[in-house]
């Protein structure tokens, strides 16, 4: 008694009064009118046309008065969103072995007037009348939400969470499944590849299940329209309710460390030891000499003293400027591109995306620039994703071999800049040399 009680309680601090109150006096109303039409009939029948008359005259009037105004009111109050809810249906082929039976049934009860047979034939006929009702109510007042990861990376396998909530204040929810709709302007990939599958969705409750998510390349992903499907509650019907959420993810390059990436970093740390301004002077402390260190930074007489390699660790080191290029100028962008040529432009954005990235990782002052776009210097840490961004965006343009792309980059000699294209050599002009080291993507392997 005390749950039906608790429950009787929370039901009614939810309610909407005034159309608790319309509604029941619409009741009373109506049965009011009910009465009174019943006694004009009896009326009818004893031969009081006057009493009849006025009886059947104020039940009208009393309907009519519902009518008028307290319906409007009570539509006014209730929502009747999931009544316009886009059900699609379909017979399944346990529904179809079921209907055959119900065909044989009614034939058997056809032939021989069996009485039983009629009345197994109306229980079969109502199972599935019972099927279509609770899949209705099953999938009325579902709703969904899919959050993504803040930042997603090519190639890198991510976790989303795909969210369902009961909206109905009495009833469960049972056998939901979850799937991507494909559309006609969709892309290849869509966002929600496997079905996610809630066993039970309770009142007034949201649960939520970890999916796993692959996007394989770089770009924006869009899934324009979900669909949430039943068999509840004999599996004869499929209903599936569509949902119209426009979902999007922008997926940056890859930014792991490649074959590309391992063969140019070399040469971009020699280039920066080189052109780069020089460090800090003030010795902070020795320590043991690593594979990566370079050799003007090594204590000889420590060194000696030890009898190993030993290397000076500085108090302060200024800060590494660096300027990053993305030439987007590339053959892909042709009508007669191959597809090598545009495999060749998606791995020169890729090795620019892994460069930025590694300079995010050393805490360097990073300035990016692209056709288009012009990201201010600032730490890697605070720009990194506004580059990754536009690495994510960036189609191939036609080559142009007097852009001002270019023009501008040779007006700016005091910068270091690192340069990634898709280009031949002899591209480039001569004055971005002296400033610049240049990744020329097709000399990679």
């Amino acid at each position: 008694m005390a749950p039906l009680t608790a429950t009787f309680h929370a039901l009614l601090s939810k309610a909407d009064r005034p159309a608790m109150r319309a509604f029941f006096l619409s009741v009373i109303a109506l049965g009011v009118a009910l009465v009174l039409a019943v006694y004009s009939g009896a009326a009818a029948q004893l031969g009081n046309v006057a009493l009849a008359s006025a009886s059947a005259l104020i039940a009208l009037l009393v309907a009519a008065w519902v009518a008028i105004t307290l319906v409007p009111a009570l539509a006014k109050r209730t929502q009747l969103r999931w009544i316009g809810y886009r059900l699609e249906y379909r017979v399944t082929f346990e529904g179809w072995i079921y209907i055959a039976g119900v065909v044989l049934v009614a034939l058997a009860a056809l032939n021989t007037g069996n009485n039983l047979l009629f009345l197994i034939l109306a229980s079969l006929i109502a199972c599935i009348l019972m099927s279509g009702i609770l899949s209705s109510i099953t999938l009325a007042g579902v709703e969904m939400r899919l959050q993504l990861p803040e930042h997603i990376f090519a190639g890198q396998p991510v976790r989303a969470s795909l969210e369902l909530r009961n909206e109905k204040l009495t009833l469960p929810s049972f056998s939901l499944r979850v799937e991507g709709i494909r559309t006609k302007n969709a892309p290849a990939h869509a966002l929600l590849e496997t079905p996610v599958y809630f066993p039970y969705l309770p009142r007034q409750v949201a649960i939520s299940q970890t999916v796993p998510l692959h996007f394989p390349e770089r770009g924006v992903y869009h899934q324009e329209a979900f669909r949430i499907v039943t068999r509840f509650p004999f599996g004869f019907l499929q209903k599936a309710r569509r949902l119209d959420l426009n979902t999007e993810a922008l997926v940056y390059p890859s930014v792991d460390a490649s074959p590309e990436f391992l063969d140019v970093l070399p040469g971009i740390q020699g280039a920066m030891e080189t052109l780069s301004k020089g460090r800090g002077q003030d010795l902070y402390a020795l320590r043991d000499y690593l594979p990566n260190d370079s050799a003007r930074h090594v204590h000889w007489k420590a060194s000696a003293r030890f009898g190993s390699l030993m290397v000076r660790e500085f108090a302060r080191e200024d800060d590494c400027s660096i300027l990053l290029v993305f030439d987007p100028f590339s053959r892909a962008a042709l009508p007669s591109a191959s597809a090598a040529e545009k495999t060749r432009f998606e791995r020169t954005v890729s090795l620019c995306a892994a460069i930025a990235w590694s300079f995010h990782e050393r805490g360097a002052l990073l300035e990016f620039r692209g056709v288009g776009t012009e990201i201010p210097l600032a730490p890697a840490s605070d720009n990194i994703f506004s580059v990754l961004r536009h690495l994510a965006l960036v189609e191939p343009l036609s080559p142009d071999p007097h852009a001002a792309f270019l023009s501008d980059l040779a007006s700016n000699p005091e910068s270091f800049k690192i340069m990634v294209t898709s280009q031949p050599r002899g591209y480039v002009p001569a004055p971005i040399w002296n400033s610049s080291y240049v990744v020329f993507c097709e000399d990679l392997s």
